[in-house]
């Protein structure tokens, strides 16, 4: 059994509560929250000891490895201090997206990960669908031969205006983790935001890329548009066939280039998901999986340096709108790649 302590016990933590707690690999062992009666109520919960202090409950439980589900700035203004404090005592650590909304303290986590030996992933959970593994399997296989491009929309509603980037900052690791997963890395983007009416924050956002394989693609993404529709739809094209994943995991769609054949997978072929949160436990699935297997820190699925990577794409997407829509270099602390 695997000991998990869960930091931050709000919507998303909570969600993590309820997958450890389930889960017959993980033993959720403690429970802690900056604020006392919310880390009293989720010790009861779940029936598990509750702590104000990181510090102390590392001291007091046996713990294998840390849920940080904490939220501050931008979704991710929280994270550094409790994945620093874990991973410092050797514990492995799953993060919330974004690992952190400040590129510099990103770049320390991993480092710091690197350095300790740990597993540090991130809940990058997108990719995390039968209908992407599947698709990863036939680019793997070589069924599209080349990639040429991938294309991304991810849209959804959020009205918070918090910060100008916050659509970009919380929302687009998701979908720049996707693309990376099946293109690689980002070389350059180039980006133009808008603000939807009554908005103070850029709401909406139109990305170019080119990756360093020589593919290029697009990412539309918004904070206006209606929950009621497909969040997300991925489009990859090769010399040799084409992808569509349609809204993260309803239905992979395979085009041949020589053939007026296609290869049409749907949900319940895909073992049945009920809803969106079912990327979720996936995810927990593969970390749990990674920490059993012993897989060493440079073979963790939806890693620190993978979270790290599309946070320095959104950084150079900010720094090429700054720029009047010029082309801008991503900036990458060197050494990685694990899409």
């Amino acid at each position: 059994m695997i000991n998990i302590a869960v930091v931050g016990v709000n919507n998303i933590g909570k969600l993590h509560c309820q997958a450890y707690a389930k889960h017959p690999k993980a033993r959720l062992v403690a429970v802690c929250d900056l604020l006392e009666e919310r880390a009293a109520a989720a010790g009861r919960e779940f029936g598990v000891p509750a702590y104000t202090s990181l510090e102390r409950l590392l001291e007091s439980e046996s713990v294998d490895a840390v849920a940080v589900a904490t939220a501050g700035e931008e979704k991710g203004g929280h994270h550094f201090d409790p994945a620093m404090l874990a991973m410092r005592a050797g514990k492995d650590v799953l993060v919330e997206k974004p690992i952190s909304n400040r590129i510099e303290l990103a770049r320390e986590m991993v480092a710091f990960a690197r350095e300790k030996g740990v597993r540090l992933a991130c809940n990058l959970n997108h990719r995390f669908s039968p209908a992407a593994f599947r698709a990863k399997e036939l680019v793997e296989e070589g069924k599209l031969g080349t990639i040429l491009f991938v294309n991304m929309r991810l849209t959804i509603r959020n009205p918070s205006d918090e910060t100008p980037w916050l659509h970009l900052r919380a929302l687009h690791p998701h979908s720049i983790d996707v693309m990376r997963y099946f293109a690689g890395d980002v070389r350059r983007v180039q980006s133009f935001l808008t603000q939807a009416p009554g908005r103070t924050s850029w709401s909406t956002a139109s990305i170019n890329m080119e990756f360093e394989s020589g593919a290029v693609g697009h990412l539309t993404g918004s904070y206006d548009m209606s929950m009621r529709h497909p969040i997300e739809c991925l489009e990859i094209g090769g010399t040799s066939g084409r992808l569509l994943l349609d809204n993260v995991y309803e239905t992979m769609t395979y085009f041949p280039h020589d053939s007026d054949d296609r290869l049409v997978l749907q949900n319940p072929i895909f073992g049945g998901m009920q809803g969106f949160n079912d990327t979720f436990r996936l995810r927990i699935d593969r970390f749990l999986e990674d920490i059993a297997r012993g897989a060493s820190p440079d073979d963790v699925a939806a890693s620190g340096e993978d979270a790290l990577a599309a946070q320095e794409t959104i950084e150079a997407a900010i720094r090429s709108f700054q720029s009047g829509g010029a082309p801008a270099v991503v900036e990458r602390s060197g050494g990685r790649d694990h899409a």
